[in-house]
């Protein structure tokens, strides 16, 4: 028996990359009748807010591997859920905590998963699969209790998430009304963060619309802003929710906000293009310099995709990546929008980028915000 069972039986079970890497270690969390979970495996390097991360919907049809060893310690609650369940396909940690300790704490990471039928492999060697994940890509894998053989074969037939529409998996099919400030936002739901929905609530009455709601269906709400949320999947997949952010843009009277996969479809609506990272931007603690002050932000990111710098059109750079230089935000130069690639309202942080939300306040202030939206 692993150590980091800590005295709890686990099955044996195996990690495989469809390049053929294998990784030892332990089953948890939603038995498969087959022992096979498939996904993307990509890695994150939070310290804290590993629910927040496994619930962020951005995830779809991902793997997480946490490089941080000991998740599960301070258990899980539903105030730090980030929706109503994970989207991801499987969760990879090197030593599982099986006796959470917080006072917020209401379960275990384990019962979580278990009751939202997600699997995980605990005892990983985490250090060497970061690295291997560093050098190599994100990749398709294999993780569970199958053969080795049949776990090679199940990463192999996995897809990546190039060139995939998993926004159309994640965003709601009808309305929702959220929060009851002054002005009015329309968010676009291509998988919004319940963090994100906080901290629009707090300024505006929120009308959340599905993915693929036409402008002119936005316009007629009257909003004084309209938000896009982050979301899953590559944006290059997305022409025509792009096409309807395009005549946003054009209508040129309502301020536009996008966060994340917003950014990128923001950017492509105004004539950029996006490229996928080699092994993505998933973190706590990614320094960004803001280009108009020079101030440099640590942000929390978790993105695969980035617009390409040489596309830039009637766009300017806002903030850029210290780490390698990637487009962090912009703002277009013929339309009051702007957007950023990191997330300004990360729970539980870091909170340096909370401005952003009082920036898209002020931009509908100067184009007649608030109209009266909440009570």
């Amino acid at each position: 028996m692993s150590p980091h069972t800590r005295g709890v039986h686990r099955d044996p079970a195996l990690l495989v990359l469809a390049d053929g890497a294998v990784f030892e270690g332990e089953a948890f969390g939603a038995d498969r009748h087959d022992g096979v979970s498939t996904g993307e495996a990509v890695f994150n390097t939070v310290l804290s807010g590993y629910q927040e991360v496994i619930t962020d919907p951005s995830y779809a049809g991902q793997v997480i591997a946490f490089t941080y060893p000991h998740i599960g310690n301070y258990g899980v609650n539903p105030t730090d859920d980030e929706a109503s369940r994970p989207h991801c396909r499987g969760v990879i940690v090197r030593d599982l905590a099986d006796a959470p300790s917080s006072w917020r704490s209401t379960g275990t990471l384990e019962a979580f998963l278990e009751r939202h039928g997600v699997s995980g492999i605990t005892g990983v060697d985490t250090r060497r699969l970061t690295r291997h994940l560093r050098d190599h890509g994100s990749v398709p894998c294999a993780f569970g209790t199958a053969a080795e053989s049949d776990l090679l074969s199940a990463a192999r037939a996995t897809p990546p998430t190039d060139g995939r529409d998993l926004v159309s998996t994640v965003t709601t099919p009808t309305r929702l009304e959220r929060g009851d400030g002054p002005y009015r936002v329309v968010a676009y739901d291509f998988g919004i963060k319940e963090a994100m929905l906080r901290q629009l609530g707090d300024m505006a009455a929120v009308t959340v619309v599905p993915a693929s709601t036409p402008a002119d269906a936005v316009v007629d709400l009257a909003p004084d802003g309209v938000f896009l949320s982050n979301g899953p999947g590559d944006p290059a997949a997305l022409a025509t929710i792009t096409g309807e952010i395009r005549r946003l843009v054009e209508h040129g009277s309502v301020p536009v906000f996008g966060i994340c996969l917003g950014h990128q479809l923001l950017a492509t609506a105004l004539g950029a293009t996006t490229y996928k990272l080699p092994f993505g931007h998933h973190g706590g603690n990614h320094p960004v310099r803001r280009t108009a002050t020079g101030r440099v932000e640590i942000t929390s990111q978790n993105h695969n995709y980035a617009v390409a710098p040489d596309s830039l059109g009637s766009t300017e750079v806002t903030h850029v990546n210290l780490n390698d230089g990637v487009i962090e935000g912009l703002r277009s130069t013929d339309a009051p929008a702007f957007s950023v690639q990191y997330h300004p309202e990360a729970g539980p942080g870091p909170h340096d980028a909370r401005y952003l939300f009082e920036e898209f306040r002020m931009l509908m202030d100067a184009h007649g915000g608030p109209t009266g939206g909440g009570t």
